[in-house]
């Protein structure tokens, strides 16, 4: 394994963060402090205790969990496609480095930043509401094989994408969405039977499940069911990384 050219890689992407300070992290985490105010203020005086947890510290592994999520789609995307956007990516092809080198490279950058993000939202959480982790190593689990899984789609969306505007429709459209109704402000159990059914078609509930249980034991969905389905997940992004070296999908002229 090349391991010069991966750090080579890895700390590219990494000091391309620390140039972009204020978008790769002040944003982010001022954008998610505003939902504290605003979530934990409006909302927090109607909603007093979700499962005897406050509804405060109820929704910041969904505020993290959101954050996560965009950040390594957001990251990962970009981190490939702007080697194709500028032409350099053939030289990467060509360079003694294989597939899986590049992938574990982009990809770990992306889910690094992601994490330093997440940890970062976290402390500031500390500011807002009384927290407290039940499971630490469930927390850090799900933390990095969602900020991995994540990554890896984003690298699939950079692949695919041939525009800047690309970039942003999963995210916007499709994530974000997906995220707000998948239990980032709420328990599933609030919902009405049918609307409970229908929530469990949403792949970032089991997501923001585990992730929720790992702080408070409190979960829509078992955890071990939640595991389970990030793994496929993760699973089924490594296929689709696999299948676009072996056919050239979207780098080959």
């Amino acid at each position: 394994m090349n391991l010069h050219a991966m750090r080579a890689i890895y700390l590219f992407e990494m000091a391309r963060t620390w140039r972009t300070l204020m978008q790769s992290i002040i944003a982010p985490v001022i954008s998610t402090s505003l939902y504290f105010v605003v979530f934990g203020a409006a909302i927090g005086n109607r909603i007093t205790e979700v499962g005897g947890i406050s509804y405060g510290a109820f929704i910041v592994p969904g505020l993290i969990m959101l954050s996560l999520l965009t950040q390594s789609i957001s990251n990962a995307s970009f981190g490939i496609y702007f080697p194709k956007f500028t032409g350099t990516i053939y030289e990467l092809l060509s360079a003694p480095v294989s597939y899986l080198e590049i992938t574990l490279s982009y990809v770990g950058a992306a889910a690094t930043k992601s994490i330093i993000l997440a940890a970062i939202i976290l402390l500031t959480a500390t500011f807002f509401v009384p927290l407290r982790i039940d499971h630490p190593v469930w927390m850090l689990l799900f933390l990095i094989l969602t900020a991995l899984t994540f990554s890896l789609f984003g690298f699939i969306i950079g692949i695919w994408a041939d525009g800047f505007e690309k970039l942003q429709i999963v995210p916007l459209l499709i994530v974000t969405p997906l995220t707000f109704l998948g239990g980032s402000f709420y328990s599933i159990d609030m919902l009405p039977p049918f609307w409970q059914t229908v929530t469990l078609f949403n792949p970032v509930v089991y997501l923001i499940s585990g992730f929720r249980w790992s702080f408070y034991s409190l979960a829509d969905v078992n955890v071990y069911v939640s595991l389970g389905m990030t793994l496929l997940f993760l699973a089924l992004c490594l296929v689709t990384v696999a299948w676009i070296f072996r056919t050239g999908y979207r780098l080959r002229p």
